[in-house]
This record gives C-alpha cells, structure tokens and sequence, in this order.
C-alpha cells in the first residue's frame, strides 16, 4: 500500500503517530484484509467494507449502529470508552480488523494554497506550516496536516493545492478509540475529503460543486474543485428538527415520519398536514439560506484579473435527510444551478455489472463510509 500525499492524517509529530500511522513501510496490500470505512457522528456509526469481486467491486458488509447521546457532541469524542466498546461490538458483528476513518468537519480549517511545481512533499508542509499562523487560529506545534493536489496552472503559477487542519488533540482521541477497540486504524482524513472520493473525480472537466451534506444532527458545507476540498464549514441545521416536529405535530411514529419526508415533504398538499409542512418548510428555509449564502459568496469570487476563480456548477445533496421530498428544486430555485443528488457509487461500479445491497435513499447517509472505503481497493 502506497503511502497516501491525500488528507489521510498521519497525525504528523505526534506519540499517536509513532505507535499507529507511521508506516512508511506498511504490510503490502495483499496481506491486509479489505479496510472497513467508518464513518462517526454524534448520531451514529455507520461502516460499509469493500472487496474486489467477479464483476469489480463490491460490498461485503455494511451497517448502522445508533449512538446514546452524549458519547460525541460536534464531533468531538467526550466519552472515549463507550465509543470504544461500540466500535468493539461492530468489529464482531462485521468482522473488521483495520479501518479508515473521517474526521469531523467541526473541527477542520481547509484552504487551497499555490507552491511552486515539482516541490517536495517535505517542501510543501514546511510552506504550510509557513502559511498556518495567518491561515487557522492553531498553533503548528498542536495541529496536524496534510494537503492534496489539485492542479497545475500553466504559466509558471505552479501547482494548487488543498489543505486541511486539525487540532491534533481530536486526532489522538480518535486514535485512541480505535487502538482501545482493537481496530488497526489506517488513516484519518476529513468527512468532505471521503465524501468526494465516493461522489466526485479528479478530471479536468469535473465541475466546481458545493456538496451539502445534510444530516440529522448539522449540515456539511463543503466546495470541491477536481474532487478535492478547498473550503468546508458546518451549520446547525439538521433534518432531526424536522423528525421531531413531525412526531409532535402530526403524531407520526418513526417509519411514518420518514415516509412523510421522502413521499410528500415539502409537496404534501393534504390540509391536514398543514402543521407538519409548516415545520419542514422552516428548516428547509433555513438550510435553503445557508447553501445560498455559501454558494454565491463561493461562485462570485474573482482574481485581480476580475475572473471569477470557483465558478460553481451544480450542487450535491446528500446525507439521510437530503431525501426530503422537493428540497433539491426548493434549493435550485435559490442559487440557479442544478441541485443533484449524487451516486455513492460512482467509483465503485456500474449498476450494469453489479447491484449493490443499499437501496438509493439509504446510500445517501453512506458517502462517507463509501468514500473512506475505496482508499482501501
């Protein structure tokens, strides 16, 4: 396994580094077994394991596991052994030994920078660790990073690349869980870095795309220029809000209240419903406010020459609660670029040789746990 130049945190200068990442000489890939990719949020775990089959790739093993609340607030892990023992019950029940795993966009500073063409990987951090101190308010000496290159700009600009930060505080506590479970953990990169590699690529022709990633708990923000991530924020937007007022509202159980998500959302026309369109519609406007005001901040950005740097294209929208019904158009009609929802599967097969066992709506919720997978076939 080639050692990755991606945002697969090696957790840079630290013990966690030495006794976990550091393989500058790792077992080949043969003699590894297929990597889960897990992905952990403060709602849940989910995993999925890839191998390469008769037709390509394909899924092994996948789940979800629900978390109490409290083990991890805004990403941050705040009960280190339960989640442990979690992780631990999901080993068993998946039959995983190693993993790659997300870091939460919470707690990241991502940014594009230029360096000259043909620098050295030694060469590019220490320019990182240069451009910190006016880039991210973390000192270098507690932060960890890593980049990925975007491009090569002719003319003698050099190359672009992105960058993204983290405390190296929450890198270790998340090293720690795993070690504690007996998970050998490959590597961290951050949520949108996975995101992309399920959903996105690295061609040319690959449009600038604003990924919304819209969760029970917070929506991811995040700009992709050639599959890499050059800025990414987080809001306290979540399709939870809506969960409960239609529980509340409408005294709908748990399944119905996702049936009335994914069938009627923000078209149901039934009176009686009006009290639970009323609550869709106000998260759905506040959501709708958050992507519109990123995307045009994003799309009407120029250079000295007055050319728009990140002309935006289209924008993906996934997580568990982008299946709600209309919001795609309801988002569209703000920004005016098509609003997709995106296949998890892009780049793992074709729907012609190969069938995965996650239904289109479920695999929404899956981007992460896809993308940290693929690092691993």
């Amino acid at each position: 396994m080639e050692r990755s130049t991606s945002t697969a945190f090696l957790l840079r200068g630290t013990r966690a580094a030495a006794r976990v990442f550091s393989k500058w000489f790792p077992r080949p890939h043969v003699l590894l077994p297929p990597a889960a990719g897990i992905d952990i949020s403060d709602a849940s775990i989910k995993w999925i394991v890839l191998e390469e089959g008769g037709s390509g790739k394909e899924v092994r093993a996948w789940g979800r596991e629900s978390l109490p609340a409290g083990i991890v607030q805004n990403g941050v892990v705040k009960d280190v052994g339960a989640l442990a023992q979690i992780l631990a019950a999901v080993k068993a029940k998946a039959g995983i030994e190693c993993a790659h795993a997300a870091l939460p966009e919470e707690s990241a500073y991502v940014f594009s920078m230029h360096v000259p063409e043909g620098s050295s990987r030694e060469q590019i951090l220490s320019m990182i660790e240069f451009e910190l101190e006016d880039r991210v308010p973390i000192a270098p000496a507690v932060a960890v990073y890593d980049f990925d290159k975007i491009m090569r700009h002719d003319g003698g600009a050099g190359e672009e690349i992105g960058v993204t930060v983290f405390p190296r505080e929450l890198s270790e506590s998340y090293a720690t869980v795993f070690s504690a479970a007996k998970i050998e953990l490959l590597s961290l990169e951050v949520e949108a870095r996975s995101i992309a590699r399920a959903v996105a690529s690295s061609a040319a022709d690959e449009p600038i795309t604003l990924v919304v990633d819209f969760g029970e708990m917070r929506t991811g923000l995040s700009v992709l220029k050639r599959g890499i991530p050059i800025f990414t924020s987080t809001v306290a937007v979540g399709g939870g809000t809506i969960d409960h007022a239609l529980a509340g509202k409408l005294s709908l159980p748990a399944d119905e209240v996702h049936r009335f998500k994914n069938e009627e959302g923000l078209l149901a026309k039934d009176p009686k419903h009006s009290a639970g369109l009323e609550a869709i519609t106000g998260t759905a406007s506040a959501l709708a406010d958050e992507v519109a005001r990123h995307f045009h901040y994003w799309d009407t950005r120029r250079n000295q020459e007055g050319d728009r740097v990140t002309p935006l294209e289209q924008v993906f929208l996934l997580g568990g609660s982008g299946n709600l019904k209309g919001l795609g158009d309801y988002i569209a009609a703000r920004v005016q670029v098509e609003v997709v929802r995106p296949s998890v599967w892009r780049n793992v097969c074709s729907f012609d040789d190969y069938i995965p066992p996650i239904d289109r709506r479920t695999s929404l919720q899956f981007a992460t746990a896809v993308g940290l997978a693929l690092r691993s076939v």
